[in-house]
């Protein structure tokens, strides 16, 4: 358990944290509803009703559960682990499966010894012409004036990959790495990776076998968690992370406090690290809406809620040994 100095413990403010607390309850409940193909509303809760909002498991999410069976596990024994970690990569940077989809069918399969930056950058171009390639759930957080020359910014990430990831080996130090910290940092090196998709980046290549730490070692937050950690906390500790393991180490107590202790968790897998940042970030979104008046960035929520006709059948990484149990 991490030791605070007294005068720098996180305090939240519990009028507020009230509500993270209850999306989390409340979002795991829509979740084993979906599971479960439970007939019912899936949510009294008009803002949860109305709005998208992601998992409270970041790993539940439909473009993660598709990079775990499909980029990762599905022909796991078909790349090497450089590779591997080549391949999700690129998918995440245009996080779409759509994206994904078209490379394999008109490329093949991309990897380090066929990772020709002008052929894929092609076929995505005229894909483009008819369809987005990338998804606006993340942006391109930095620029690099050694990329300015190329036309696109599919040309420039994929570049960056070919020159930086593997050009200077940080495929090969990411699988040498002693610590998710480590990871984290050499993914921030890399031009256009901001601290936020270092982090993003570092959780998935730990869905792999090749990179293995556990995720409540490191955590780094996001913009929107920042934003709902202001709402939720009168004062942080030292830093917004101090607030995120804040208030993983009281969990139990909190939602006791608060009377949410229904929450049901994934099989043997209490929310980690990674979930709790996510968890701020989505229940900033759900204050946007239920208490407008705490104005901490956006004011308003961009995606409404569609449901989707394709049901994810879920798949874990098998290091976590849930996925066999998740709907007992």
């Amino acid at each position: 358990m991490m030791v605070y100095h007294k005068y720098r413990t996180p305090i939240p403010d519990k009028r507020i944290m009230y509500y993270y607390f209850y999306f989390m309850q409340e979002r795991m409940n829509i979740f084993w509803k979906k599971c479960n193909n439970n007939t019912s509303p899936l949510t009294e809760d008009p803002i949860l009703r109305d709005y998208k909002f992601t998992n409270v498991y970041r790993a539940c999410d439909r473009v993660s559960q598709y990079l775990i069976s499909n980029v990762i596990y599905k022909h796991i024994d078909g790349f090497t682990p450089e590779d591997m970690l080549l391949r999700i990569l690129v998918f995440k940077i245009f996080n779409k499966i759509e994206t994904w989809d078209y490379l394999e069918k008109t490329y093949g399969d991309i990897c380090i010894e066929h990772f020709d930056v002008e052929e894929i950058c092609r076929l995505l171009s005229n894909k483009q012409k008819s369809y987005p390639i990338f998804n606006n759930a993340y942006m391109m957080t930095g620029s690099h004036r050694r990329y300015d020359y190329l036309p696109s910014k599919h040309a420039k990430w994929l570049q960056m990959v070919k020159d930086e990831f593997i050009g200077q080996k940080v495929v090969n130090k990411i699988l040498k790495a002693d610590s998710m910290e480590t990871v984290f940092n050499l993914m921030e090196q890399c031009s256009f990776v901001g601290g936020f998709l270092a982090y993003q980046y570092t959780i998935d290549f730990n869905y792999s076998p090749y990179v293995n730490f556990d995720e409540n070692s490191f955590v780094k937050a996001g913009i929107g968690a920042i934003r709902g950690i202001k709402k939720c906390f009168k004062f942080v500790g030292n830093n917004y992370e101090d607030a995120i393991k804040y208030t993983y180490e009281h969990l139990d107590d909190l939602r006791n406090e608060f009377g949410l202790d229904s929450f049901k968790p994934l099989p043997g897998r209490e929310p980690h690290l990674i979930d709790i940042q996510n968890c701020f970030c989505e229940t900033d979104k759900y204050l946007r809406v239920k208490m407008p008046d705490l104005l901490v960035g956006n004011v308003r929520i961009k995606q409404r809620y569609k449901k989707s006709t394709t049901p994810i059948v879920y798949e874990f990484p098998p290091k976590w040994n849930i996925s066999q149990n998740i709907f007992l």
